[in-house]
């Protein structure tokens, strides 16, 4: 029979084989803790970055794809105040650039042009163009086109067209700002077609270069690039146009000042166009910045006339 001393001693290692027990499970659970924060940790890391840059940010894998989709995007639609006017080049005439920079985009506003004393409508595109119809309404309520001479003609295989809209009547002149273009992949331009020219204006030619000046097509015209299409001239005002072409040239050259007079006494707009706006929620891309000739090396309609002291002639320039 145990004595009294061996039960206890039995007894102390029967607690201690507990307590070391206990013990280990301690170290378990702590472990367990230890990982699971461990984890939990990773996790959150894991999150954030995600979070950062999950979106298509421009550090991720699939930032090619995800910028893609937002630059079809943005081409599809426009800020909230999508049409700017930043200055650009010296001003022909004293003129302020338009206020409204979220014009109406949608449907057609009816402008009256009397262009060598006849008076016709030329119908202007607010859902193709808006911020180029913009412009033109508030250049013409300021009176910028009154009493001014197109001063160029063309006449080629590849592109006749009647350049107008600069007060100074040399090619080169604006209205102090400049604006980009607007829906310009795989444009046409059939007869009775009005579209932004490059003003030429100082170091303003080339693409995005629009200001004041604009250009009617009168027969065949297909430029090498694009050019912002923003109404169309009635029957009534091609009738005058193909008059002035008919006359040709002066030095029967393929381009330059019309021989004939080509003068727009004035261009009237509805009261309620310019300040007219529209339901805004995107923009149009930017065109190439190619400044396009034809085929027998006419300049296009964006071409400057005559280069200012500030223009380096260029291939794409002269002609």
């Amino acid at each position: 029979m145990p004595s009294n001393q061996q039960r206890r001693e039995a007894a102390k290692r029967k607690l201690q084989r507990q307590l070391a027990r206990r013990e280990e499970r301690e170290k378990v659970r702590r472990r367990r803790v230890i990982i699971l924060g461990a984890i939990a940790a990773v996790l959150v890391v894991a999150g954030g970055i995600w979070f950062a840059t999950g979106r298509g940010g421009p550090d991720t894998a699939s930032s090619d794809t995800d910028t893609t989709a937002t630059a079809t995007d943005t081409a599809a639609s426009t800020p909230s105040t999508p049409c700017t006017y930043p200055a650009g080049g010296t001003a022909a005439r004293e003129v302020q650039p338009p206020s409204n920079t979220s014009p109406a985009n949608s449907g057609t506003v009816d402008v009256d042009v009397t262009l060598n004393g006849t008076k016709f409508t030329a119908t202007l595109d607010r859902k193709a163009a808006p911020c180029a119809v913009n412009s033109f309404v508030s250049l013409a309520s300021q009176g910028f086109y009154d009493n001014t001479s197109c001063h160029r003609l063309t006449k080629s295989a590849e592109l006749n067209i009647l350049q107008c809209g600069d007060p100074s009547g040399k090619g080169n002149g604006g209205p102090g700002y400049t604006f980009a273009d607007e829906n310009t992949a795989n444009t046409k331009y059939p007869v009775g077609t009005l579209a932004m020219a490059n003003s030429g204006t100082d170091q303003t030619t080339g693409a995005g270069s629009n200001g004041s000046q604009f250009f009617i097509v009168y027969g065949n015209t297909v430029p090498s690039g694009s050019y912002t299409v923003f109404g169309k001239v009635s029957a009534a005002g091609m009738k005058v146009v193909d008059e002035i072409a008919a006359k040709g040239v002066e030095k029967n050259a393929q381009s330059g000042k019309p021989v004939s007079e080509a003068k727009i006494s004035t261009i009237t707009v509805p009261g309620s166009a310019v300040a007219a706006t529209g339901d805004w929620a995107t923009s149009s891309a930017p065109a190439s910045d190619a400044l396009p000739t034809d085929q027998s090396g006419v300049t296009d309609p964006g071409a400057s006339e005559e280069p200012t002291a500030s223009e380096e002639p260029t291939a794409s320039s002269t002609g």
